[in-house]
């Protein structure tokens, strides 16, 4: 049976000479597989360039629950990327945040308020003139909320010190290393509650961002199953110093 639903491309595999399998993470299916064949062909309907990295797209496609791989009838890119795959900045934030997305969402189901915020925060990433080198941050941050560990933003006057893995404020240091001191705890907070047309308030040192990044992933890697390591991680703090 066809079904219509949008996708957000996750990873594509070699599957044969021209074929490939695309994870999508779809609307109406949660996370499915599906393999597309000929999309290296000079004339392909489905090409290679339509199934880059949180690529949006419109499909129709075959689904049977009896199988973990299904067939793809119809794709296109919906929206049309206009400034993602020629800005190298936010090119190489996009290819870090599908590697984070990849490892991080697991759902065999339907999510569609976890589906919208990353459809939406894509598109308007891609139709906002300028590429902030806030927005990863702030992405994750927001991320967080769809994935069940949002931070605790209450705080007293004397709780100086942000727990990571309790992800809430403490009046002491913990006793283990995952924490942040209130300085960068208020940034922490700020990215998170800052909607993206703002975050260009934000003002950030390269410096500061990496630290900041290095407790977002070390958050991450505390909350969610078999993280595992980022490697895109480095190219991106090469891209925006």
């Amino acid at each position: 049976m066809l079904h219509k639903t949008r996708g957000i491309v996750l990873k594509t595999t070699l599957y044969s000479e021209s074929s490939v399998i695309v994870q999508v993470f779809t609307e109406k299916f949660g996370i499915q597989s599906y393999v597309i064949n000929g999309v290296k062909k000079p004339k392909a309907k489905i090409s290679m360039n339509m199934l880059q990295p949180l690529h949006l797209a419109d499909m129709v496609v075959y689904h049977k629950i009896s199988t973990n791989l299904q067939r793809v009838s119809e794709l296109k890119p919906s929206p049309i990327f206009r400034s993602i795959p020629y800005d190298i900045v936010k090119s190489s934030i996009v290819i870090f945040l599908n590697e984070v997305l990849y490892k991080s969402i697991r759902q065999e189901h339907t999510d569609e308020n976890l589906f919208s915020f990353i459809f939406n925060a894509v598109s308007w990433f891609d139709a906002t003139e300028t590429a902030d080198a806030n927005f990863h941050l702030a992405f994750l941050l927001k991320l967080s909320r769809f994935l069940g560990f949002a931070p605790n933003m209450e705080s007293k006057n004397d709780q100086n010190y942000f727990d990571l893995q309790e992800g809430e404020f403490k009046s002491t240091p913990p006793i283990h290393p995952h924490y942040i001191a209130k300085a960068d705890a208020v940034l922490f907070i700020s990215l998170f509650t800052t909607p993206f047309e703002r975050i260009y308030e934000i003002k950030l040192s390269n410096s500061t961002r990496r630290a900041l990044l290095d407790k977002i992933l070390i958050f991450y890697t505390l909350h969610t199953a078999s993280f595992g390591e980022i490697r895109s991680h480095q190219i991106l703090e090469d891209v925006l110093s």
